[in-house]
């Protein structure tokens, strides 16, 4: 159980509540095809562990449900969404504030310390 432990502190209801509408939409692929979209919590869960443990993307634990590849695709386009500055303005006096404060931080450290290629499809 400390797996699923792990995953509720990464992401508490309270952050959840604030990320969720954030999330750019699932757009499918114009060439038809392809996946249907992950569960975005999960997803969102295994880009958080990898920001705040500093792990390297193919260390995510196969546990998380989502692979390093696509964890890695939704984190670029996230950022290129500008996901990480909105999720701190829309925690500014919530409780959970500080965390997301410092998940965005580390996200931001992690797309400067190497140049993002052009945001992918949210595909999978």
């Amino acid at each position: 159980m400390m797996k699923y432990e792990l995953a509720g502190r990464l992401v508490p209801d309270g952050m959840w509540s604030l990320v969720e509408p954030l999330l750019p939409g699932f757009a499918g692929r114009r060439q038809g095809g392809g996946t249907a979209p992950l569960d975005e919590r999960r997803t969102f869960t295994a880009v958080v562990y990898v920001l705040s443990s500093g792990c390297a993307w193919r260390e995510l634990p196969p546990w998380f449900g989502v692979s390093a590849a696509t964890a890695h695709r939704r984190f670029t386009l996230w950022t290129h969404a500008c996901l990480w500055g909105d999720l701190e303005r829309a925690a500014v006096g919530h409780a959970d504030e500080l965390w997301i404060g410092d998940v965005a931080a580390a996200a931001h450290r992690r797309a400067a310390s190497r140049p993002l290629r052009a945001a992918p499809h949210a595909t999978t």
